[in-house]
């Protein structure tokens, strides 16, 4: 008996029907917490991070990578892309003594602090929960570093108390310079899903940015954070 041709292809090669919702894809990102401020220093290296606290959301917004079509032979002939950049805003109700020098501030005196100062570099982390429809209680991680960020001048809208009390929200909107990433183009985010990591690696990526009992809270580069999870940082 001759086989047909899917006949042929049904027995020779396994395949699986797509399936849409099924239980447990059903995925979300939510929050944000953890907040870690690293201020650079004039060579390009990193303080040891201090809390954030009072972090209240974090808007990533990309910018650049847009389309430039060349025409030739009467036909689209190629679609060429402009570089991509990476800015974001921060919101919080607080924000650490340390980013007052990011935020163009200088303390001159105990408790006295002069504006339009020069704004110092400075790198940031935080992290948002990953959950599912059978773990609502979003138990996943994403762990977001930014490297090489300024900050500009923001607004603030003081008011009286009133009978609707309500606490200042302090925004800043940050623009990047992305920095070197050996066998990659160079980048400004770099974002770690903590679910698939390999056993020690979270323990060890928490260690580092967090700090331990007997070690400072610090920032590796992209190269290093690369190798610190098992990663590769030569193209194939």
């Amino acid at each position: 008996m001759v086989r047909k041709w899917f006949d042929v292809f049904e027995e020779d090669n396994v395949m699986s029907k797509l399936v849409w919702d099924a239980i447990g894809e059903h995925l979300f990102e939510t929050g944000v917490d953890h907040g870690v401020l690293f201020v650079q220093n004039t060579d390009g290296t990193y303080q040891n991070g201090v809390v954030w606290n009072g972090l209240t959301g974090v808007t990533n917004s990309p910018d650049g990578a847009e389309p430039t079509d060349l025409w030739a032979d009467n036909i689209k002939y190629a679609t060429l892309r402009s570089a991509e950049t990476f800015g974001a805003t921060i919101e919080a109700y607080t924000y650490p003594e340390e980013f007052a020098q990011c935020d163009g501030s200088v303390e001159v005196a105990d408790g006295v602090y002069i504006g339009q100062q020069s704004r110092k570099a400075f790198a940031f982390c935080y992290r948002t929960k990953v959950g599912s429809d059978t773990d609502t209680d979003a138990t996943g991680e994403k762990i977001h570093i930014i490297y090489n960020a300024t900050a500009s001048p923001s607004e603030r809208a003081y008011e009286t108390v009133n009978d609707s009390p309500d606490a200042i929200t302090f925004s800043w909107e940050i623009t990047t310079t992305p920095v070197v990433v050996t066998g990659y183009k160079p980048t400004s985010e770099i974002v770690i899903d903590v679910a698939k990591l390999a056993t020690g690696k979270k323990a060890a990526l928490e260690d580092a940015l967090y700090g331990t009992v007997s070690a400072e809270s610090t920032l590796p580069t992209p190269d290093a954070l690369i190798a610190l999870m098992g990663g590769s940082t030569t193209t194939a």
